[in-house]
């Protein structure tokens, strides 16, 4: 059975730790993923439409995506006029919705705020950051 191709969404200043562990359990073969990190810090450019369009083509190659939401997730980013969203994880969420891909949301925090693209899209909604949650999340998405 082939894995599931999962875009991660986070804020790389402040929540990397998630994706590291999300990479970490990527590597077990077990495990019903195979992850891909959509970061805006992880493009060598800081023009916004090259940006765009690595994110895009990155999207576009997954199937489903994870978006983690931090403190910061919600937070306005100084391009945000440039970027045409509050910030790049709005952006990458309402991509992931253009592309028909499923989205699972993970709250780190009952308390942070999540960007308004993610809400009624279908998403699955997961309340802490550990394996079985997340993979059950994802199941229900299954294509």
């Amino acid at each position: 059975m082939a894995k599931k191709k999962v875009c991660c969404s986070f804020d790389y200043e402040h929540d990397r730790i998630y994706y590291n562990l999300l990479e970490a359990w990527n590597e077990n073969d077990d495990i019903d993923f195979s992850i891909n990190d959509c970061t805006p810090s992880e493009i060598q450019s800081e023009s916004v439409s090259k940006i765009k369009q690595v994110l895009s083509t990155k999207i576009g190659q997954a199937n489903y995506m994870i978006a983690i939401v931090g403190k910061h997730s919600n937070d306005k980013h100084p391009d945000s006029e440039e970027i045409g969203y509050r910030n790049w994880q709005a952006y990458e969420i309402a991509k992931n919705y253009e592309k028909g891909n499923g989205l699972v949301v993970v709250k780190l925090d009952s308390s942070y705020e999540v960007p308004d693209e993610a809400y009624g899209i279908g998403a699955e909604w997961v309340y802490s950051f550990n394996l079985e949650d997340i993979l059950n999340a994802l199941s229900k998405l299954a294509k």
